[in-house]
């Protein structure tokens, strides 16, 4: 019996030294302040989808400069999914593919960076892409270290093949992993809203994505069968209640631009200036080679992006709908608003709307708008002139899918 005791009691003492139990909380560190207003820039999916080389890189930098999109705020060229080669090497780092990118990754990094612009990859909290090449799974730190040797800026993280992992801690880990690696990189979460990362991703990321795919239409859906992509409207309508979790350094994540990808001139205005009201990030999608002179003015209408970009960083809300005339509201610094009359039908509507009459409140930040007790100038966001006051009415027609957009200034 005491020799049995004995055995017992050191088996005991090696499982209480062994097998101590979750005793460390895992604590998230994402870069604090490196997206305090939205980011700007081009990602490569919505039109390449994984056909991607320097090349394309190169020249959409090179326009990026020359047609004064950098100048207006985009800065940021991510190459999304389809970037590197489908194996890790012999130490078990990720390949950027040498056919597609034959003078080096790090080249061409440097390229971006000498046009004042920053860079951004692509990659996947499973343990594959979606689209199959290798995921982050079980390689967070050495991926991240990887990231900080190349000198990128920006690291989307999506959420395929990620059976049985949880979010929220999936997500930590990467964002300690890049804290450690030591090089500032933006954090873009990019698990479609399924994990609600609106309610724990503040501390681990600098913006999340809330839906699914976009695609380029107004108010569609396109069912592919397990999974849907949505039209711009769908996705401002898909959540509730999660503005009040966006804000600088925070936000809420739309997804990428559709403009200038075979909506109509009219339908590229009103999503553009929905993801300017909704405080979305401004990442677009398009072949800036082949860009339209139309689509370049609405991508670089520089009072929508000041209406994006504005320091106080609160995401817009509908304050009405009547027959399918949707009135959106934006507060801005300094007491100022921005107000945005959405044709959401198919035939045109008349506006009328008497300011006087109308006392918007944003509950969620405890701001009201009442132009019965103040006097605020009234100006067109597109049409970039002075259009009056609150003292009077705003009286005009609207036609379908389209917008007009005020900012109102004290």
């Amino acid at each position: 019996m005491k020799k049995i005791t004995i055995t017992l009691i050191v088996f005991s003492f090696s499982i209480a030294s062994f097998c101590q139990g979750n005793t460390h909380k895992q604590e998230s560190g994402k870069y604090e302040g490196l997206a305090n207003t939205p980011p700007m820039g081009w990602n490569s999916w919505n039109t390449f989808e994984t056909n991607i080389d320097e090349k394309l890189v190169k020249e959409t930098a090179n326009i990026m400069v020359a047609s004064g999109m950098k100048d207006v705020g985009y800065t940021y060229i991510v190459l999304d999914d389809g970037w590197m080669t489908k194996e890790r090497d012999a130490n078990g780092d990720l390949v950027p593919d040498p056919v597609k990118f034959p003078s080096g990754m790090k080249s061409l990094i440097d390229y971006v960076h000498a046009k004042g612009l920053k860079f951004g990859l692509y990659n996947c909290a499973g343990t594959k892409t979606c689209a199959g090449y290798p995921g982050t799974r079980g390689y967070e730190y050495q991926d991240a270290r990887f990231y900080a040797n190349l000198n990128i800026d920006f690291l989307k993280y999506d959420w395929c093949n990620t059976e049985g992992i949880n979010a929220k801690e999936a997500y930590t880990t990467m964002s300690n992993a890049l804290k450690t690696a030591g090089k500032p990189i933006v954090f873009s979460l990019c698990e479609w809203g399924d994990n609600q990362p609106w309610n724990w991703g503040k501390p681990i990321g600098n913006l999340w994505r809330i839906s699914g795919d976009i695609s380029p239409c107004f108010d569609c859906e396109d069912n592919h069968g397990s999974w849907s992509s949505w039209g711009f409207m769908k996705i401002i309508e898909m959540r509730k209640d999660i503005r009040k979790f966006s804000g600088p350094d925070h936000w809420n994540d739309f997804d990428m631009m559709e403009v200038g990808d075979g909506m109509t001139n009219v339908e590229d205005k009103s999503h553009f200036t929905m993801w300017s009201m909704m405080a979305s990030p401004l990442i677009a999608g398009n072949d800036f080679r082949k860009m339209s002179k139309e689509t370049l003015a609405v991508l670089t209408n520089k009072e929508l992006i000041a209406v994006n970009q504005d320091k106080l960083g609160i995401q817009g809300f509908k304050y009405a709908n009547q027959d399918g005339l949707e009135i959106w509201v934006k507060p801005l610094s300094d007491g100022n608003w921005a107000v945005t009359f959405l044709n959401r039908s198919t035939t045109s509507k008349k506006i009328n709307f008497d300011w006087t009459k109308n006392l918007i409140k944003d509950a969620d930040f405890n701001l009201e708008l009442d132009p019965s007790k103040a006097v605020f100038k009234l100006r067109d966001l597109w049409l970039n002139k002075e259009i009056g006051t609150t003292k009077k009415a705003f009286i005009s027609d609207i036609a379908s899918h389209d917008v007009i957009t005020l900012k109102l200034t004290k």
